[in-house]
C-alpha cells in the first residue's frame, strides 16, 4: 500500500477525521506527507497525491508537468476537474486558527453585499468587538471612517479601509438599524471565537413549541456548543436546524446534529457510505448514526431544515442522511450540491483539501451535484435578528407544521420607521462554494 492511501486509512480510523468542507477534529495531526519542502518537492508530492487519492483522478488532465508551476496553488487549479468546485489549499496557520482553535483576528461579523453596494450584516459572533457595540443581523453598515460604504465599494476601497486583520487595529464603523437608527462606534479588532450556533431559542408557532437554532459550521468546538442548543429543547413539538449559511465541516458533526434530533429513530442504523476512488477502495467504509459528543436527544421523527445555496456540505449530509429513517421537510432554496468530501492532509506548511471521497445514504442515494430541493420554497431575506417572526423561512416552517403543506406565497411584513432608507427585502446574493471564499466575508 503506498502512502498517500497509508494516511486516508489513518484518518479515517482516527475518529473519523473526516470533513465535508475539510477539517479535523484534533490537533493529533499525521506527520507531513513530504517532509522535504522545497519548491520542487512541493509540487511534485502534491502531483503524485493528486494521482492517487483525488477522487477524480482518472478525468484529471495528463499534459501536467508540476514543475511549470509556480505554487502548488496554481498546481490545484491546473489538476482539478472543471466540476469541482470545492478543493482548496489552505496554509497550515489558516488551518490550525479557523478548525483547530475556531478563532480570527476581526471585529466579528459576517456581511452581505448587495448589487447597488449596499453592506448588510449576517451574523455576528458572541463577545467580538461588533456584539459588544450592538451590532446585530439585519444592520446595514454604512460608513467606515466617516466614508459612505457605497463610495468605499465603488472606488474598491472597501476591503482597505476595514483595516488589516491585526488585533488592535481600530476603525470607526456606523451602522444603522431596521428601526432606522444611526450608530457609531469605535472598533478594535482581537481574536474573535467562532461559536458555530449562533442563536438557539424555543419558539411557539400555533399549538406547537418549536426548538430553533442556527448552526453556522461544524469545526472542533461544535459539538459542545450543538449540547449547548440541545439542552434548551426538551419536550419540543418539532425541531428547526437552520443552516443558511453553513458552509460545512466535520461530517461527524454532522452526524451528531441529526443524531440528537432523531435519536432512537435513527441511532445504530446507516448514517452515511463513504466510497472512494479505485486505488482506494479498500478505505471504503460505512458510518453509523451515533451522539458522539452529543448528551441529550430528542427522538423526533421529523425534522426541518432551512437551507439556501450556501448551505453545503456536511448541512448536506444532514438532509440525506436522516431522509430515509424520519421525514425531513427542508424549507429555502435548493443547497449548493456537495455529495463530496475531503480529508485534510499535511503538505509541508499547508494542508490539503482536495476532494477524497463521495457519500451516500442508506438507500445509497447521493451525487446531488445540483443541490438537495426544498419541499418549500423560501427567500433569505433579512428582516431581524434570528428567530424573528417575519422571517420568510419561519413563516413557511409555521405554515407547513399547521397545514402539512406549503403556503402558496410568504408575505414579509417589516416595522421600519418611515426615515429609514433600509431596503424593504434584502435577498443573499449567490455565495461562494469554498471555505476561505465564506471566510471572507467575515470582518
Amino acid at each position: 500500500m503506498n502512502t498517500p492511501t497509508k494516511l486516508i486509512l489513518s484518518s479515517i480510523i482516527s475518529s473519523f477525521l473526516l470533513a465535508g468542507c475539510g477539517g479535523s477534529d484534533n490537533d493529533d495531526s499525521p506527520p507531513p506527507i513530504y517532509d522535504q519542502c522545497s519548491l520542487n518537492n512541493e509540487l511534485n508530492g502534491f502531483y503524485d497525491y493528486m494521482q492517487d487519492a483525488y477522487l477524480w483522478n482518472d478525468l484529471m488532465p495528463t499534459n501536467v508537468n508540476p514543475q511549470n508551476y509556480s505554487s502548488v496553488y496554481a498546481l490545484l487549479d491546473a489538476l482539478v476537474i472543471p466540476e469541482d468546485r470545492y478543493s482548496f489549499i489552505l496554509t497550515e496557520q489558516e488551518y490550525q486558527s479557523r478548525f483547530v482553535a475556531a478563532e480570527y483576528v476581526g471585529f466579528g461579523f459576517a456581511s452581505r453585499i448587495t448589487t447597488d453596494n449596499r453592506v448588510f450584516i449576517n451574523y455576528v459572533y458572541a463577545d467580538s468587538p461588533a456584539d459588544i457595540a450592538g451590532m446585530t443581523r439585519s444592520d446595514e453598515l454604512t460608513h467606515i471612517g466617516g466614508e459612505s460604504v457605497q463610495v468605499l465599494l465603488a472606488q474598491n476601497r472597501y476591503e482597505e479601509a476595514l483595516g488589516a486583520a491585526q488585533a488592535g487595529v481600530s476603525v470607526e464603523l456606523t451602522w444603522r438599524d431596521m428601526a432606522g437608527n444611526n450608530h457609531t462606534d469605535i472598533l478594535t479588532k482581537t481574536t474573535v471565537e467562532t461559536n458555530t450556533v449562533l442563536a438557539a431559542t424555543r419558539l411557539n408557532m400555533g399549538e406547537k413549541e418549536v426548538g430553533y437554532f442556527v448552526l453556522n459550521s461544524f469545526i472542533n468546538r461544535t459539538g459542545a456548543d450543538l449540547n449547548s442548543a440541545y439542552n434548551q429543547f426538551d419536550g419540543v413539538d418539532e425541531l428547526i436546524i437552520d443552516v443558511r449559511y453553513n458552509g460545512g465541516g466535520l461530517t461527524r458533526y454532522a452526524n451528531q446534529t441529526a443524531s440528537q434530533a432523531a435519536g432512537n429513530n435513527v441511532i445504530g442504523k446507516v448514517f452515511a457510505k463513504y466510497l472512494f476512488n479505485s486505488n482506494n477502495a479498500s478505505a471504503n467504509f460505512i458510518e453509523n448514526f451515533q451522539l458522539y459528543d452529543g448528551i441529550r436527544q430528542l427522538n423526533l421523527d421529523r425534522v426541518y431544515v432551512l437551507t439556501t445555496a450556501a448551505s453545503c456540505s456536511s448541512s448536506e449530509l444532514i438532509i440525506n442522511s436522516l431522509d430515509p429513517h424520519v421525514e425531513v421537510i427542508v424549507i429555502g432554496q435548493p443547497t449548493c450540491g456537495k455529495p463530496v468530501g475531503q480529508i485534510p492532509e499535511r503538505l509541508c506548511d499547508k494542508r490539503t483539501f482536495v476532494v477524497n471521497f463521495e457519500t451516500v445514504n442508506a438507500l445509497n442515494e447521493g451525487r446531488y451535484f445540483n443541490g438537495l430541493a426544498p419541499n418549500c420554497y423560501a427567500d433569505d431575506v433579512l428582516v431581524g435578528d434570528w428567530g424573528d417572526v417575519n422571517d420568510p423561512m419561519l413563516i413557511t416552517a409555521a405554515y407547513h407544521m399547521q397545514q402539512g403543506n406549503c403556503p402558496v406565497a410568504v408575505e414579509v411584513y417589516q416595522d421600519v420607521a418611515a426615515d429609514a432608507t433600509q431596503a424593504p427585502a434584502v435577498i443573499a446574493p449567490a455565495p461562494a462554494m469554498k471555505l476561505p471564499d465564506l471566510w471572507r466575508q467575515e470582518h
